[in-house]
């Protein structure tokens, strides 16, 4: 694979200079309270410049989790063709978010989570850019499946639940007070879920 070039390479470091200083202000003075214009003053560029990497500063906030949904879904698409949907798709999210928990993005994807899990301004921004990639997910799970997500109603119904509701559990359980790693608690969520949900009624 060729090496990125020095114009690829001073975008990049451009990039991650932008996120870092936006994450520090977020920090510092809250999600809400930081403008466009303080990030980029931060780095020294106009908000012009910012908004060549960034189409907002809920952009520069959620890019790792697009990140991590992209990766999820290559992963997803990778496994071999004989893999249920659910298990399929289990795999992909924990692995993805496991190897982000384990490698130098560590703190990236703690800070991600950290403010996402803080700011509902963000958490409903996150499902949103979530539900956008809806026909996306179902593509995938109808191709798994052998049917057609325009015709069977079940690829939609399944890339909904992982889209919007499995990092929405798991910020309601961190509010109960279950502590313990993201990859584990989206292990559980998926495995909860393929028992089936029509749980039995408790009897007086």
């Amino acid at each position: 694979m060729d090496k990125p070039g020095l114009r690829e390479r001073k975008k990049q470091r451009t990039r991650e200079a932008l996120t870092d200083a936006a994450y520090a202000l977020f920090r510092s003075n809250g999600f809400d309270a930081t403008t466009v214009d303080q990030i980029a003053e931060a780095v020294e560029v106009s908000s012009r410049t910012f908004f060549r990497y960034f189409t907002s500063k809920e952009d520069v906030a959620l890019s790792l989790a697009d990140e991590q949904i992209t990766a999820m879904l290559d992963s997803f698409a990778a496994q071999p063709a004989d893999v249920p949907v659910l298990t399929g798709l289990r795999r992909a999210s924990v692995e993805v978010v496991r190897a982000y928990e384990a490698d130098s993005d560590q703190d990236r994807y703690q800070r991600t989570q950290d403010l996402i899990s803080t700011s509902p301004a963000l958490m409903a921004a996150c499902t949103e850019r979530g539900a956008a990639r809806l026909d996306e997910v179902a593509r995938l799970v109808g191709v798994r499946m052998g049917v057609d997500p325009t015709a069977d109603p079940r690829p939609h119904l399944v890339a909904s639940v992982v889209l919007c509701s499995v990092q929405t559990v798991i910020t309601a359980w961190r509010a109960t007070g279950r502590q313990a790693p993201d990859s584990e608690l989206i292990g559980q969520a998926f495995d909860l879920l393929s028992t089936g949900l029509d749980y039995p009624a408790a009897r007086n």
